[in-house]
């Protein structure tokens, strides 16, 4: 199985990312995408720190949508500094992007600027994007829409919304991503929601250091665990985990496609 989606270079792993790999590779996990800050160089810099630790690992990189405030008026820099990362270290996918107009750490207007400049960057260079969209939905899709053309493909990260909007990303194309909240005891409609999605668009993630799943709540999150939502998934749509497990990986693939052969630069 792959850890879709996870935060390796995160400061939270700096002491002990050796056993972290080794924890996941001996619960089945063969590989995981780290997602990395663009514009943070320190994180960009433990990508290398990350490979050697777990050497199957593929990266992404972009500018959250809660650092977007600091692109106010110059928007176009935030799609240059994830450029810069995504070949720098070989990335094969552009996220997290996308908008939340939760936290609203940004302005709206600016999110979506940001937000559209690096879709567009994804489409110029082939890649997919992990979205993060957090009470935005609409104008979410609006984007990708837009400034995807048609020809952008995606994955919905950490998914947590409705059937209508998992419908919604489902008639676009997307891929839907389950993360340990489908563990958590009041996530029945999400558990319905994973019941729902086709078997050939679902994914699964940690989003490690956060959001562990049951039993292990509360504490900081790694890609073993990942193994806890398969199980959990495999049981609501009464899957054998390993047929589960075996199809996830190959819907990953499938979403990074040919973007699997770049090296760093």
């Amino acid at each position: 199985m792959i850890d879709s989606h996870c935060h390796l270079a995160d400061d939270k792993f700096v002491d002990d990312l050796p056993d972290v790999a080794a924890r996941a590779i001996a619960a089945g996990v063969t590989s995981a995408m780290c997602i990395l800050a663009a514009d943070n160089d320190t994180e960009v810099a433990r990508a290398s720190t990350v490979l050697a630790a777990w050497p199957s690992v593929r990266f992404a990189a972009a500018v959250h949508p809660h650092r977007a405030g600091e692109y106010a008026g110059q928007e176009a820099l935030a799609a240059d500094a994830t450029h810069r990362a995504v070949l720098g270290v070989g990335a094969v996918a552009i996220g997290e992007i996308g908008l939340d107009y939760h936290y609203d750490f940004a302005p709206k207007d600016v999110q979506r600027k940001v937000f559209a400049e690096q879709v567009a960057l994804a489409v110029e260079l082939g890649r997919p994007v992990a979205i993060h969209t957090r009470e935005a939905t609409d104008d979410t899709m609006a984007v990708l829409r837009e400034a995807g053309a048609g020809q952008v493909r995606a994955v919905m990260h950490c998914f947590s919304g409705t059937m209508a909007e998992a419908k919604v990303a489902l008639d676009a194309g997307f891929y839907i991503s389950l993360s340990g909240i489908l563990t958590f005891p009041k996530a029945g409609d999400l558990r319905e929601v994973g019941r729902f999605v086709p078997a050939d668009r679902l994914l699964v993630e940690t989003d490690a250091p956060f959001l562990a799943p049951v039993p292990n709540r509360g504490r900081r999150n790694e890609p073993a665990w990942v193994r806890l939502t398969v199980e959990m998934l495999a049981g609501v749509r009464q899957t054998p985990w390993e047929e589960l497990s075996r199809q996830v990986s190959a819907n990953f693939e499938a979403l990074i496609g040919s973007a699997r052969a770049v090296e760093p630069s």
